[in-house]
């Protein structure tokens, strides 16, 4: 491996070496002080990645990174504090947002202040319904697809692998990372819809029957 290439894998030795900042503190001094000599860092650090080298430590250092790197591109981590609906529920959100600086256009003419309130439906209409659900949940996930096709809908999920279902199911879905669209739109249960409703966006949370269910 090259200086370069070692120099790359420096957070992995540093962690391996039990560098970190909290182990610097200042005790103030005691006494007489004496200049400290230390060992080169970097001679230090380039010999404990020659070591990792010839026993594999890189390469496993490496694949375990990766391994976890797809793990959460195909499972992300589901979102806190959603649970199923078991009563509907629906309200309107104001999508209306107050501008943080001016908004200039190529000319730099003003399109709107800082300060101005700004409703996003006064330019934009949103032609596709966003639809909530547990992709971990079959009976939700049927029916979000049995009801809603990819141009009537986003399909997005707060729990699931949208990989595994767009091959098991030959369409597109989406993830609500982090929660934010969640959030934003004040939902707790799921499925849920949020559509277009004039100036504003119709919330619901719609429960659906279990299989068999009378």
């Amino acid at each position: 491996m090259t200086r370069a290439g070692r120099l790359l894998c420096l957070g992995v030795v540093l962690a391996t070496c039990g560098l970190s900042s909290s182990d610097a503190r200042d005790f103030g001094v005691l006494g007489q002080t004496f200049p400290i000599v230390e060992p080169d860092l970097l001679a230090t650090i380039e010999a404990r990645l020659r070591h990792l080298e010839k026993s594999g430590g890189i390469d496993a250092a490496n694949a375990e990174f990766a391994r976890r790197a797809e793990q959460n591109i195909r499972r992300p981590k589901p979102v806190a504090g959603i649970a199923r609906a078991t009563q509907a529920r629906s309200w309107s959100f104001d999508p209306t947002i107050t501008v943080e600086n001016d908004v200039r256009d190529h000319k730099g003419n003003l399109i709107a202040a800082r300060g101005a309130r700004v409703n996003p439906l006064d330019f934009v209409t949103v032609s596709q319904d966003l639809v909530f659900v547990d992709g971990d949940d079959r009976e939700q996930m049927d029916w979000a697809t049995g009801a809603y096709n990819d141009s009537k809908a986003k399909i997005i999920m707060v729990s699931g692998s949208p990989i595994d279902a767009m091959t098991a199911r030959k369409r597109r879905f989406y993830f609500d990372q982090e929660g934010r669209l969640t959030e934003r739109f004040g939902i707790r249960h799921v499925p849920a819809i949020v559509t277009q409703d004039g100036k504003a966006m119709r919330v619901s949370e719609t429960p659906i029957k279990p299989k068999g269910a009378g």
